[in-house]
This record gives structure tokens, C-alpha cells and sequence, in this order.
């Protein structure tokens, strides 16, 4: 971390010993996994920062912004309407979900065959050990899974928690409830600002996110070119650091980085030549999990797309901004994140004809599909998965794994032994 924020940290009330060790380990982490990739496109450089100082200027942003009297909106999901947050003039950014760190406190109050995902967000809470959570003025939740919705529950004795009832199912009724908890949202961020979400600041809002899902979306095109231009573990963090960074500045420096990417497709340069082309399907992957995409880009293989939450799951649809009242907005953002394909869905074909669709325009080998353990609902819509890939033609490993490096040889024995096959 190469600023000092030791005295806004401690103003957090943060675990400054144990924060330290998890700064000291996440940098070790990040040296291994990314900085020692060879090759590396000169735009990385500004998501290296970002990273650096993940826990330090962005956090310094949020509170400067607070002393201004803007609130910060803390959400776990995609199905929270971002769009809503921004009209109101509030900061949304996503919680630290992807380490092991604050197990020992969660399994306190979790049982210890929950999610990662789901200890992870609560041990960071109750061990202090994110400044991006002690920064909020409310987390929002929602039901995408019966785990989470009842860890919210442990939650709200910690922090001032707010949960959006997601619909199972996308039939006439589903969309109506759903509209009701977006409107029902809107209010609790009008209350929460003392600002009116209206129709003008509602449209900036919406184009500010389309702007920010229209260059992940140009990335993701640009990733697609054979030999790949940039290895997947940085499209990942891209992703990843989506959720935290400023929208207006991520969106800037992520469109000259693919500046950079077209003009390195036009000299024929590839990151990876040779290796087996690959996707990612299943979970999402928070920060700093990058435990699977690091064993697959050294087993001599090359993500090009993730089909998740952190991945396209998050940017293949864009809000309609061609409304010009507040209703026809609003309505627009009812429309767009109903087609999310979650795995909390049933039936939910959606999801596997958009994976068959993402595998083939890729050109992919093979699908490795990721599963959280104890993740139930997408450990059981991966039957569903691997039977409309194989009706494809195209293979795929189903990998279910956690937060932990204890299975890193077997995992990794497993996926070389995958990528062989499919060669």
C-alpha cells in the first residue's frame, strides 16, 4: 500500500494489525499472480494503482465525498439497481466478498458449511477489516440465495442493512413484484440522500452506467481475437475494480486501455500464443479470488470470457435510455435487470443458451465452470450446463472449490489434465 492511511483507518475503527496482514499478504498475492506476467499492456498500470490502493485513496475519495455530504451504498450483488444509487448523488461500491480472512469470526455466528462468499462478507464486517464497509451509510442486500438472505439477518445487528426481495421465476407477476421493490428502493435512497430521484438526474445516471457496460463490452469484443491480447486474469481484475473505482474515470481509462488492445490486434500480438482457448462459467469471483484463473493461464490455457457476475452476466445488457419521463425509466431498469440470468432462477434457459452462444463466438476448447462450495444453486444448474455444452460439442470441467490454497495441487493436476484433452 504505498500511501499512509494509518490515521483513516483508525478513524474507521479498523483491526489495524490484522488489516495490516491482510495488506501484506493481498500485496504478495497480487505480485505473484499479476505483476510477474510478462508482456503486460501499459494501461494495466492504472488498474495496478487502483489496486495498490484499493484500501487507501479510493477509501480517502468516499470519506471526502461523505464530509460533503454524500452518503455511500454498499451492495454484494448485480441485481441492485446501480443506476438509482447515482441519481441520488450516493457512491455504490461493491463489499470485499473474495478472501478468507474474518472465517474464524464468521463461523461464529455461520455454519461452516456456508459459501465462501458469504463468510467472507460477514467475517470482513464483524473482524473490521474492510474500510469500504465501516464507509457505508447503508448496505443493501437481496435474495438471490437462501444463505444470504439469512446471513442479512446476522448482519443487520452489525450495520445498517436494507435487503431487495429478487423474484425465482419471470412470469407477469415476478415483474411486478419486482418493480414494486425497485420503486420501493428508490424511495429508501431518496429517504436515506434527502434528494428526489427525477427524470433528469435518473437519465445521467443510467447513461453514466451504460457508458461504463459499453467499454467492458468493447473489451470483451476485443478479447475475443486470436491470439487473445490480454490474458484473463487482467480482464478479471478490470472487472473486479469496476465495482469500486470512480464510474466517469474507470470508463476513461478502461476505453485507452483498448485503445491499446486494438492497436496491439493490428500487429498480430497476442498474450498467450499457442494456448488453449477457454472460458469461465459458474460464480462470481470478488477480490483477491484469483486463485482459478491464475492455475489456468499457468497450465497452458487462456481465459477469454467469464460468463459471470464479475464477467458478462453484468455488462451484456444495457438500460434503455431512450425514456424521456421518470416512469419510462424507471421502467427500463425493471426491464433490464430482470434478464439477468442468475442461477436463483427457475427455469432458467436464458443462462445456458447464453453460454453455448458466448462459447462458440469465443472459439473456445472448453468451459471450465466454477462452483463456490456449499453454493447450491449453482452447483446444481451445473448438470444443466455440461448437458446443453455437450449436446455443443464442447467440453467442460466442473471445478467446486473455496477461498482456500489447500487444494491449489489438486486443482491444478485437474485443469492441466483438462486442457490436454481438449488440445
Amino acid at each position: 500500500m504505498p500511501g499512509n492511511h494509518q490515521a483513516m483507518w483508525e478513524r474507521l475503527n479498523l483491526d489495524l494489525d490484522a488489516h495490516a496482514s491482510l495488506l501484506e499478504v493481498l500485496g504478495k498475492f497480487y505480485g505473484d499472480i499479476y505483476l510477474s506476467q510478462q508482456g503486460r499492456l501499459q494501461g494495466m498500470e492504472y488498474l495496478d494503482f487502483v489496486l495498490s490502493e484499493i484500501h487507501g485513496l479510493r477509501v480517502q475519495e468516499l470519506q471526502q465525498a461523505k464530509e460533503q455530504g454524500r452518503k455511500v451504498v454498499g451492495t454484494f450483488c448485480v441485481f441492485v439497481p446501480e443506476e438509482l444509487v447515482w441519481a441520488a448523488d450516493a457512491i455504490q461500491v461493491g463489499l470485499c466478498a473474495g478472501a478468507e480472512a474474518g472465517t474464524a469470526a464468521a463461523e461464529k455466528v455461520l455454519p461452516r458449511n456456508t459459501c465462501a462468499l458469504i463468510k467472507s462478507f460477514v467475517g470482513f464486517k464483524l473482524s473490521r477489516l474492510c474500510p469500504f464497509f465501516e464507509s457505508c451509510d447503508l448496505v443493501v442486500g437481496e435474495t438471490t440465495c437462501d444463505g444470504k438472505k439469512k446471513a442479512y439477518e446476522i448482519l443487520a445487528d452489525h450495520a445498517p442493512v436494507y435487503v431487495m426481495e429478487i423474484p425465482q421465476m419471470k412470469q407477469a407477476c415476478d415483474r411486478q413484484l419486482w418493480q414494486a421493490e425497485v420503486r420501493r428502493f428508490k424511495t429508501a435512497i431518496e429517504n436515506l440522500t434527502g434528494r428526489a430521484i427525477d427524470a433528469a438526474n435518473l437519465g445521467r445516471a443510467i447513461r453514466l452506467i451504460n457508458d461504463r457496460r459499453r467499454v467492458l463490452q468493447r473489451l470483451n469484443r476485443l478479447r475475443a481475437a486470436d491470439p487473445t491480447p490480454i490474458s484473463g486474469r487482467d480482464v478479471l481484475l478490470i472487472n473486479q475494480v469496476s465495482f469500486y473505482d470512480d464510474p466517469a474515470r474507470f470508463t476513461q481509462k478502461v476505453g485507452e486501455l483498448c485503445d491499446q488492445i486494438e492497436a496491439k490486434i493490428s500487429r498480430g500480438e497476442g498474450v498467450a500464443d499457442g494456448a488453449v482457448r477457454v472460458m469461465l462459467s459458474g460464480c462470481p469471483m470478488a477480490i483477491p479470488n484469483w486463485k482459478l484463473p491464475y492455475l489456468i493461464e499457468s497450465s497452458g490455457a487462456v481465459v477469454v470470457g467469464e460468463e459471470s457476475c464479475v464477467g458478462t452476466r453484468n455488462t451484456r445488457d444495457l438500460t434503455d435510455d431512450s425514456g424521456q419521463t421518470l416512469d419510462a425509466m424507471l421502467n427500463a431498469i425493471v426491464d433490464r435487470y430482470l434478464r439477468i440470468d442468475c442461477a436463483c432462477f427457475t427455469p432458467n434457459r436464458e443462462r445456458l443458451d447464453h453460454i453455448v452462444e458466448m462459447a462458440r463466438e469465443l472459439k473456445v476448447k472448453g468451459v471450465i465452470h466454477y462452483g463456490l462450495s456449499f453454493c447450491t444453486p449453482y452447483a446444481m444448474e451445473s448438470f444443466k450446463v455440461e448437458q446443453a455444452l455437450s449436446q455443443a460439442g464442447i467440453p467442460m470441467l466442473g471445478i467446486e472449490t473455496d477461498y482456500s490454497m489447500e487444494d491449489v495441487e489438486q486443482l491444478k493436476t485437474r485443469v492441466e489434465a483438462f486442457v490436454e484433452m481438449i488440445r
